[in-house]
């Protein structure tokens, strides 16, 4: 189609500006423009920068060039337009002719034809005229081929002015996007199209941006002039209207217009006021307030002006509020002599709407699901027996009042329990608008241990397992009694109680101590190497960590191993192995506790550093001496010295010394428990490390297997 005019300088065609347009848009050559001095002082006096209206158009937009299509019927026929000519009749032709630089195309026995300046229009009925003396009896079609380039300029305040090279069927709009837009001090409200020193038209192209309308769009012709002037007044818009910007005045416009403009008010608009302000006289600022009847509509903007809508107030009228720890929390219509008890009736009013959910989820009896929930299914079973559903607090609930005069809050309490449970009318307040009612939880507010609502757990060898509600009178063994004692299988010994609120404490004592060890690891690798750790910078301690690849991947995999693991929250109940169900502590309970009864496990196990780890039948009276035996005996590597037993009960024994004592090996093996064997052949950091993990483990009871994970 065009090429570039490489004698002008600035010169550039349609395809070359189509590509710029790509880069920019695609980020490859995007350009910061730096904000305008207007831009600048809106964002100071309202904290946000405004674009241009209308800028996203041309940053946004990728412009591709019209290479072909139906040609305007206005169009003028020019030197090198390609004209395809079909005859058919007493005559029988037809070419592609190019139109000369003499303006003519040349016809078999007719000769020259000329066409240059005629209306595409007319040049069918012309090219007949010019044949007919020389045949009759036919038939003419005349139809345009490739289309004449023109040079024309962009000139004033446009992103890439200069000389352009374009195609015959460009319009003022066409070269305006081939040129990038308007600049930021470019005006988007008048683009003036020049030709022969007189100006054909001023198109504004917020008719385009605005309506869509293109209809005073022009075409160019060759030497066609384009100026973009300086912006001219402006004011900016921002609030609730759909589109926030700095908009450019065309003339005297009102406010109305400029909203329009901006697509109108957002649906949260407030009705009441709009707010301006205003330079006034170049020297001070005025604030004025107009109101959205005829006559504020049709104030006149002036340069400068911020104009500010805003949104309604969030504030709800003739509603009250009811939330927290109901059924159907939310706002609802007040009226005259409206009570609590119109909003809390009964009972059902207070059970949330997932509490059977989650009875289902801990295997409690509950009516047909209906919840979304429920249809998705959940196999993870809670670790720890916990409420329900958050029980409602019976004796504290409050509406919050707000005096409209003075604007202060006042908290007016009353019992939910003597309202809706005695039917108490001393209590069922009447409302006034705009108060808001929350019900609380338990858990929101701690109450009496005697009125608190827990459950528990109860696991494996139970007469009758299962999740049982304590009341303020009830322990660990009066619990035990309602779920009908133990069966004849139940190894008490070998019991796991767990806690949610000792595992919650574990578990941060194990990311305190994980920190703890990393920190230790980092001061002794920096120390080794003759360094103060204090005054140590960052840079050096990162160098003589990169400097011991091995012994670091090696310290941070345990570190790693540390913070990874999981508390178990397990209190230890101290029973023996003669242990009945009389001898089972009588401890106050927690919502949430948990214990498992196993049945009498018939092995022990040995892990660690010996050549046949395995678990091994459990042998009366047996020590752990044996036990090393028959899994072949310890291994090179191990340190005996460090040996262990973790039993059954989560406690550890190390085993007493003296001159006649063996140590661990002397003790005797439970069923259940595991004989924990330690490397010995550690480098001194993973060798403190480890032995600062054995004593976290012990002090955290954590079970055999993280134990395995340890020694591994």
């Amino acid at each position: 189609m065009a090429s570039a005019v490489g004698s002008v300088s600035g010169g550039e065609s349609f395809r070359d500006a189509a590509t710029r347009q790509r880069e920019v848009s695609s980020g490859v050559r995007t350009q910061v423009e730096e904000e305008t001095e207007f831009q600048k002082f809106v964002a100071t006096s309202t904290g946000r920068l405004l674009r241009h209206f209308g800028a996203d158009l041309f940053s946004q937009a990728i412009f591709a060039p019209v290479l072909n299509g139906p040609a305007p019927q206005e169009m003028i026929i020019g030197p090198d337009d390609e004209l395809k000519i079909r005859i058919w009749g007493q005559i029988n032709f037809s070419a592609d002719l190019r139109v000369t630089r003499g303006g003519d195309i040349y016809l078999p026995k007719v000769g020259p034809v000329h066409v240059a300046g005629l209306p595409f229009s007319e040049v069918t009925e012309h090219t007949k005229s010019a044949i007919q003396p020389y045949y009759r009896n036919f038939g003419l079609t005349v139809d345009l081929g490739e289309i004449h380039t023109i040079q024309i300029y962009m000139t004033g305040l446009a992103r890439r002015p200069g000389a352009y090279t374009v195609s015959g069927l460009s319009t003022l709009v066409d070269a305006v996007f081939a040129s990038g837009g308007p600049s930021p001090q470019g005006s988007m409200r008048h683009v003036l199209l020049k030709r022969k020193g007189t100006v054909v038209t001023d198109y504004d192209l917020y008719a385009l941006v605005v309506n869509g309308d293109k209809t005073g769009d022009v075409q160019l012709q060759p030497g066609d002039v384009l100026y973009i002037p300086a912006a001219g007044e402006q004011v900016a818009l921002l609030g609730s209207v759909r589109q926030p910007a700095i908009y450019e005045l065309r003339g005297a416009q009102s406010l109305t217009q400029i909203i329009d403009a901006a697509g109108g008010k957002s649906n949260i608009a407030a009705k009441s006021r709009i707010s301006i302000e205003r330079i006034v006289d170049h020297s001070t600022r005025q604030a004025i307030e107009v109101s959205l009847d005829e006559a504020g509509a049709s104030s006149v903007l002036h340069d400068g002006d911020i104009v500010r809508i805003d949104p309604i107030l969030p504030v709800f009228k003739q509603t009250v509020t009811l939330r927290g720890a109901v059924a159907n929390p939310g706002k609802f219509n007040w009226r005259q002599g409206i009570r609590l008890s119109d909003l809390i009736p009964d009972r059902d009013s207070l059970v949330k709407r997932d509490y059977w959910w989650e009875r289902a989820r801990l295997g409690m009896p509950t009516p047909e699901l209906s919840a979304p929930a429920a249809a998705e299914g959940n196999d993870e079973k809670p670790a720890a027996v916990s409420s329900p559903s958050a029980q409602t607090n019976w004796n504290y609930a409050v509406v919050e009042r707000l005096n409209p005069a003075t604007m202060a809050t006042t908290l007016i309490p009353f019992s939910l329990g003597m309202l809706v449970l005695e039917h108490d009318n001393s209590q069922d307040m009447e409302l006034q608008p705009g108060d808001v009612i929350t019900i609380f939880t338990q858990s929101d507010i701690r109450i009496p241990v005697k009125e608190q609502t827990k459950y528990v757990r109860l696991e494996g060898e139970f007469v009758h397992p299962g999740i049982y509600s304590i009341g303020p009178e009830d322990n660990l063994r009066s619990v035990i009694a309602k779920a009908g004692g133990f069966t004849p299988q139940a190894y008490l010994y070998g019991s796991v109680f767990t806690r949610v609120s000792t595992r919650d404490q574990e578990q941060r004592e194990l990311e305190e101590f994980a920190s703890r060890l990393e920190h230790q690891y980092r001061r002794d690798m920096v120390q080794r190497a003759g360094m103060p750790y204090v005054g140590a910078s960052a840079g050096q301690v990162a160098g003589q960590l990169a400097g011991n690849t091995e012994t670091n991947a090696a310290n941070q995999a345990v570190i790693a191993q540390v913070r990874n693991m999981r508390a178990t929250g397990r209190v230890v109940l101290s029973l023996s192995q003669q242990s009945v169900e009389e001898n089972i502590p009588d401890m106050q309970l927690e919502d949430g506790d948990r214990l498992e009864v196993p049945f009498r496990p018939a092995t022990v196990q040995v892990i660690g550093a010996v050549y046949n780890p395995h678990a091994f039948i459990c042998r009366v009276g047996a020590k752990a001496a044996q036990y090393l035996q028959i899994a072949g005996g310890v291994t090179r590597e191990a340190d005996r010295s460090r040996m262990y037993i973790l039993r059954a009960d989560g406690t550890v024994a190390a085993g007493a010394t003296g001159m006649f004592s063996h140590g661990v090996e002397d003790i005797e093996l439970h069923p259940g428990d595991a004989l924990i064997v330690p490397e010995k052949q550690l480098r001194p950091s993973k060798m403190n490390t480890a032995l600062a993990w054995t004593q976290a483990l012990s002090q955290s009871t954590l079970t055999a297997i993280e134990v395995n994970a340890l020694t591994h």
